[in-house]
């Protein structure tokens, strides 16, 4: 945005302090003036001849009254200059640091050393802002990059199918459709996963009261055909559980969390227990599920996108993209909650997710 010329910050400051130096003197001296002439009369006569009237008075308090006026106009503005200049000092490290980030280069920091004053927490502000800006697109160019690989993976399988097809005429046509439809279903759930990251991620959505308890059943009797099939059983139980926030995003995370822990279980036998609860003014959503051991330094990057945790078999019903968890703590983050994971000893996995409870 191009701006009209103007007086400098420093300048307008300095010009700030010398004119309420002068005014300040000059009211001194009109006091001083008007209280020392009011009893001083105008012509009388005093002792050897000398006549102090208040003429006399004047014309010689007048010079030293300018001469103290244009002495304080002078220092106050080269008082000013300076000290507008040591105070605004902190105010040009921090425009050089956001020129840099104007540029792109989001790994300078401010570091304001001294106690705290305004300036100093703008820098502390600005210095925070930068290191989540930097963390923020860091994190995007990964996943951008782990996106396009993703997304590239099923086009190159279904290219090459056809090229195998064209190859071989008396290839199973059945077969052949049935690998396509496999690999074009995989693509589109991996597409729809990442669009709704991105619109959890944006925060757009409109926030209602939801109840958790709800949410958590509709989820299990959505997978309880999957969860029977793979001999898993389901255990949800709870009372109310209210918060605020989107239902199609928070029945996405639900249904995420359930997913995987039917996913990643026992080969058989297995359990996945879903809990609903207020606590600590909190609403808490808590899924458990039986299943491998996993390594403590594993559990941390499991919400990281395209990140799996464990081996899994890749059927119709469930593509594997590795953005379960990560979509999961994208919906906890947008809503203003926490998501905490924690191994089981005995194998398996605990979530827990906490949301801010609503009447």
């Amino acid at each position: 945005m191009r701006r009209r010329p103007g007086l400098s910050v420093r300048l307008r400051l300095t010009l700030s302090y010398a004119g309420f130096l002068a005014v300040a003197g000059a009211l001194l001296l009109a006091v001083v003036w008007g209280f020392l002439l009011r009893y001083v009369p105008d012509n009388t006569q005093g002792l050897l001849g000398i006549s102090p009237n208040r003429y006399l008075l004047v014309r010689t308090f007048a010079p030293a009254a300018a001469a103290a006026m244009v002495f304080l106009l002078v220092f106050g503005l080269v008082g000013g200059w300076l000290l507008a200049g040591r105070m605004l000092a902190p105010l040009s490290r921090i425009t050089a640091a956001a020129r840099l980030a104007g540029n792109g280069s989001l790994s300078h920091r401010i570091g304001m050393d001294g106690r705290a004053d305004e300036f100093r927490e703008l820098a502390d502000a600005f210095d925070t802002m930068l290191e989540r800006l930097e963390s923020h697109v860091t994190e995007q160019r990964r996943f951008a990059a782990n996106a396009s690989h993703e997304l590239r993976t099923p086009l190159a399988v279904s290219q090459t199918l056809l090229d195998v097809a064209r190859k071989d005429p008396t290839r199973d046509p059945d077969a052949l459709f049935a690998r396509l439809r496999a690999v074009n279903t995989r693509a589109i759930g991996l597409t729809e996963a990442l669009l709704l990251l991105s619109r959890s991620d944006g925060g757009a959505f409109t926030r209602e009261s939801v109840d958790l308890s709800l949410v958590a059943e509709e989820a299990a009797e959505t997978l309880l055909p999957l969860a029977e099939r793979r001999g898993i059983t389901l255990d949800v139980t709870g009372g109310a559980t209210r918060t605020g926030g989107s239902p199609e995003l928070l029945l996405h995370m639900v249904t995420n969390l359930v997913q995987n822990a039917i996913v990643h279980n026992l080969p058989t036998g297995g359990t996945v227990t879903v809990r609903t609860g207020t606590r600590d003014g909190a609403s808490v959503l808590r899924v458990e599920n039986t299943g491998r051991p996993l390594p403590p330094e594993l559990v941390p990057t499991l919400t990281e996108p395209f990140q799996r945790g464990t081996e899994r078999v890749r059927t119709g019903e469930h593509a594997g993209a590795g953005l379960g968890l990560a979509i999961v703590h994208s919906v906890v983050r947008a809503h203003g909650g926490t998501l905490g994971l924690a191994p089981r000893p005995a194998g398996g996995l605990l979530v827990t997710v906490r949301l801010p409870a609503t009447p």
